[in-house]
């Protein structure tokens, strides 16, 4: 039974796979969550909130039951798509402005990890793991408010 919890977790830790493209991990999994968020944002107004929520617990456990909390390694990307979730609660609607926006702007916090973010990511553990990403699509999603607020046309 250990084995299969650790194999499930490795495959959710590691986004169904987006963990394991050859270059630049993180970015296929933020392009992976741009493209299923915009998904879930055509089924219904909750859809994506609660995908966001389930990846965030989710990704909580996934990383801990990995056992691989402690490196952080390329490979895990369920803290990526939950932030990048995170992000997309910006907008009110999936246009292709606002998805390129929302990816670019979560990737630019996720790298240069400023204030909160920076913090987050030198906490250790599962949380630490996740939480530098919750907060850059924290900042994210708020930043896309704020820019849908100005130009509504163009950020949903």
């Amino acid at each position: 039974m250990d084995a299969l919890k650790r194999r499930l977790a490795r495959l959710l830790a590691g986004g169904f796979g987006a963990g394991h493209a050859p270059v630049a991990p993180g970015t296929a999994g933020s392009i992976a969550a741009v493209l299923t968020g915009a998904g879930l944002m055509t089924v219904g107004p909750l859809a994506l909130p609660c995908a966001a929520l389930v990846a965030s617990l989710g990704g909580l456990w996934a990383v801990e039951a990995s056992g691989e909390a402690r490196d952080d390694p390329g490979w895990m990307v369920i803290d990526e798509i939950a932030g990048q979730w995170i992000t997309l609660l910006g907008l009110a609607r999936p246009t292709p402005a606002g998805l390129l926006a929302a990816f670019a702007v979560f990737r630019l916090l996720d790298i240069a990890k400023p204030g909160p973010v920076g913090w987050a990511d030198r906490q250790h553990g599962a949380a630490g793991v996740m939480a530098d990403d919750l907060i850059a699509g924290a900042l994210g999603a708020g930043i896309l408010w704020a820019a849908r607020t100005r130009f509504p046309r163009v950020f949903g």
